[in-house]
């Protein structure tokens, strides 16, 4: 780094914790000093202050804000209630910002934090490691040589555990939908349906999410998006009935890329413009950050290498001026992909983008 940067974290204990490792990745950043936690669980400040070694300790984070005087801050904790106003606490004081995916809880608040960031000048990062893989620029390469051909479709699944449906949506189709809009350009329409044991989601079926995500249901949810150049978007996720396919596939008309989620993430490439090599008789090939079929020369760090990748993105952006590679405004464009398939339920069609409503559709069923 060309300059020192005080940091300062915000966690909580017991809602949201300190999310993916959000505290720790500054301790391995040339350049970097915690200079103060903030926890609003004793328990939970005494042992974050250990861990993160920071002289100073806060039950309030403003407190914080206003003492320590950072210029960076995470935002850590996982619960999507706080984030709104943690971060505009710290644009209001000029702080830049990493922080925990997904954004906030509606479009409302995400209009409110991207404001804030352009009035205040902030830089703001959000924590899509996978956006920070160098694979990617592998496939992108692979993409702009023609290996795929023209892109058809991008296809994408949660996890769909005991979350499957909504909150398989909202806590980790965040990551896919950031990655259909990093391959896919813009979404300009969402056509989707959401279902709660075999029937429509009704207001009846509406209840208070985990992780702080407000309003949410569904436990089975189909959505559609009309991309840039033709291109269609899919994504689904039904709870319980989880089987690794967790990730996007970029469907060509040469060929396909498999992707799942992480920093050196699992990619590989099939040649085939049938999508089906027990027909074609081809087979799948790795995708390693060298190129396609040659082995890995990096260490897979998970979580925390991404972490870094992204809080040393972020410093460079700050340096230099510009939009971290995962910026707010992208974080906004995954809420907005999110709440299109709860609005266009709501509306029974399909639903232009962006968004005329602003509030959580859900709470107008």
């Amino acid at each position: 780094m060309a300059r020192k940067y005080r940091v300062a974290v915000i966690g909580h204990t017991g809602r949201g914790n300190y999310g993916h490792g959000l505290d720790t990745v500054w301790q391995h950043i040339p350049g970097c000093e915690i200079v103060a936690v903030a926890d609003g669980d004793p328990a939970g400040l005494k042992a974050a202050a250990k861990r993160l070694k920071a002289p100073r300790a806060y039950a309030d984070y403003r407190k914080l804000l206003d003492e320590s005087k950072p210029d960076v801050v995470s935002v850590a904790p996982r619960q999507l209630d706080q984030h709104r106003d943690m971060v505009l606490a710290a644009a209001e004081r000029k702080i830049h910002v990493y922080m925990e995916k997904p954004m906030c809880r509606d479009l409302q608040e995400a209009d409110q934090m991207v404001a804030a960031c352009e009035k205040h000048k902030i830089k703001l990062a959000i924590a899509h490691q996978t956006r920070y893989s160098p694979k990617l620029r592998v496939i992108r390469d692979l993409i702009f040589d023609g290996l795929l051909g023209d892109i058809l479709e991008l296809r994408g699944r949660g996890k769909e555990d005991r979350r499957g449906g909504g909150e398989d949506l909202w806590v980790l189709g965040s990551h896919v939908m950031n990655l259909i809009h990093y391959f896919g350009g813009e979404a300009n329409w969402c056509f989707a349906t959401v279902m709660e044991k075999d029937r429509p989601v009704t207001k009846d079926h509406v209840y208070n999410g985990a992780e702080g995500i407000g309003p949410l249901a569904g436990d089975n949810l189909a959505a559609m998006y009309g991309m840039d150049e033709g291109v269609t978007g899919y994504f689904g996720s039904q709870r319980d009935t989880a089987g690794r396919r967790f990730g996007l596939q970029i469907m060509g008309s040469k060929g396909i890329i498999d992707i799942v989620t992480g920093f050196l993430p699992q990619v590989h490439f099939l040649p085939d413009p049938m999508w089906s090599p027990g027909r074609s008789g081809k087979k799948w090939l790795p995708v390693s950050s060298a190129g396609v079929g040659k082995p890995e020369p990096l260490k897979d760090g998970g979580l925390h290498a991404g972490n870094i990748a992204a809080c040393v993105d972020l410093l460079q952006a700050i340096q230099e001026d510009r939009q971290p590679e995962c910026s707010v405004y992208e974080a906004r464009t995954t809420i907005e992909m999110i709440a299109a398939v709860f609005e266009s339920h709501r509306q029974g069609k399909p639903v232009e983008m962006p968004l005329e409503n602003r509030q959580n559709p859900l709470s107008l069923l």
